[in-house]
């Protein structure tokens, strides 16, 4: 989906690594790096280009029954949109300690240039479950086509005990691949995504490889901390070990339901989450994550802008009744289930719910969250690099949040005039055909039925291809 400041210091450690990347050439080979010569306590740059790639999905959105329609409605009439996103990646390590590779303590600095471009179908409007995870929402300031930073952050490794097992990090497009104790302790602080550490799963992750709607990357229960991108400024926590982890974050909130500009007061901006993993042994056990979250920001209340509304007459408006200090809390419950294949081939479902007394702010209009899907692996017809999935998805939204879009309410994705009331539920499935080594094209169809939980309108169906590009 989508992702001003970054905190002081990811900025001052990654200015090197910046005018490093904008000189360099793309190497012919993305696994190229430049060696790396540092003894103990040594800052040697070696910078790294983890990756590029460029994503294009193209959608059509079918026309649907419709006998109304409001300001934030799914295009009845039908509609079709193309977005692509170029993105590129670098990493480096500008410190290590310790002649035990594996068991040093790292310093790793990492800096992500994207640039997103195109729409989504209905302009990302209408639908809890946004069917493209790369498109930017509508009805915000005009970021520009141009290129801008996704992330540009620090991550601090730390082994506990030297006799610690040895575990082996793939290398990835935010991760320089190596080895490393498996019991350590993380902090992660600069601009980055929430999601990238927070609610991962195996089989449901990624909008560019996996599904592509919102409700089947995330759980969409979970309000988390962003900007109209989808990227914060923050700290997280992590203590690791092989078979559990425990982490907490804390990041900055828009200044409005949204919004692309941070509010600086974290005394009542700010969004707190902390996750449990537990990993069993053996690699055939399921996977499991705990998430709990509170977000504090200047946010609207359902009720008091029915209450309001009542009075003056109209339409009830929640922008109009945003004040600090109010909060939403949540929790998620996210399991992924290996079966076969070294875990390819597998099981994911994802349970979530929030209060849902004040305004949905940062991710989507989703106060209640169930899905279950799987992942299975080429393999079994000699296509072992293809992939083929599919989910099913629920939405409901709290009473209270009912009645504001009843009574005509507006949020940054629903507002159809008036409301018959419905959960949104969504399939999805997918195909992904690896071409060589570095493309893959996924033809995708999602069928929705209540779009923007309204029993009026729909059901709508959604046909999609995305290529991917990776270099």
């Amino acid at each position: 989906m989508f992702r001003k400041t970054c905190c002081s210091i990811a900025s001052v450690a990654l200015i090197p690594m910046i005018s490093i990347a904008a000189s360099a050439q793309p190497p012919a080979d993305s696994a190229h790096t430049v060696a790396l010569q540092q003894s103990a306590g040594s800052a040697m740059w070696s910078p790294q280009i983890l990756g590029t790639q460029i994503n294009v999905i193209g959608q059509r959105l079918a026309p649907f029954h419709s006998p109304y329609s409001g300001a934030n409605s799914l295009q009845a009439a039908g509609d079709h949109a193309l977005s692509h996103v170029y993105g590129a990646y670098v990493g480096a390590v500008p410190f290590a300690w310790g002649a035990d590779e594996a068991r040093q303590v790292r310093v790793e600095s990492y800096l992500d240039v994207e640039m997103s471009r195109g729409h989504g179908v209905s302009n990302a409007t209408g639908l809890a479950g946004v069917t493209n995870g790369d498109v930017l929402r509508a009805g915000t300031a005009d970021l520009g086509n141009g290129p801008y930073v996704a992330r540009l952050f620090l991550r601090i490794i730390a082994p506990l005990g030297r006799g610690a097992e040895i575990d082996t990090l793939a290398r990835g497009a935010d991760q320089i691949g190596r080895a490393v104790s498996a019991s350590r302790f993380e902090i992660t602080a600069g601009k980055f995504a929430a999601s990238d550490l927070f609610d991962l799963n195996r089989y449901a992750n990624s909008a560019r490889s996996q599904f592509m709607n919102w409700a089947l990357f995330q759980n969409t229960a979970w309000d988390f901390a962003a900007d109209t991108r989808g990227y914060t400024n923050g700290v997280a926590v992590a203590f690791v070990s092989r078979h559990m982890s425990l982490r907490f974050g804390s990041f900055q909130m828009p200044t409005q339901a949204n919004g692309n500009k941070f509010d600086s007061d974290l005394r009542w901006a700010r969004g707190d989450n902390v996750e449990l993993t537990v990993i069993p042994p053996g690699g055939h056990a399921p996977v499991l994550r705990l998430l709990a979250y509170r977000n504090h920001a200047r946010m609207g209340s359902y009720a008091a802008a029915l209450a309001e509304a009542a009075v003056v007459g109209g339409r009830p408006d929640i922008v109009a009744d945003d004040r600090p200090g109010r909060s939403k809390s949540g929790w998620g419950i996210n399991i992924e289930q290996p079966v076969a294949d070294l875990g390819e081939t597998g099981f994911f479902a994802r349970l979530g719910s929030s209060d849902g007394a004040n305004e949905s702010f940062a991710f989507t209009e989703v106060d209640r969250h169930v899905s279950v899907g799987f992942q299975a692996s080429g393999g079994h017809w000699a296509r072992p690099d293809d992939r083929v999935g599919a989910a099913f998805v629920r939405h409901d939204i709290a009473t209270i949040h009912q009645q504001y879009l009843s009574a005509g309410g507006v949020g940054f994705l629903l507002g159809d005039g008036r409301l018959t009331y419905g959960a949104e539920q969504i399939v999805e499935a997918y195909y992904r055909v690896q071409l060589g080594s570095r493309i893959e094209m996924s033809p995708d169809i999602q069928l929705i039925r209540n779009p923007g939980y309204n029993r009026d309108r729909g059901p709508a169906k959604i046909v999609g291809m995305r290529l991917n590009f990776q270099y």
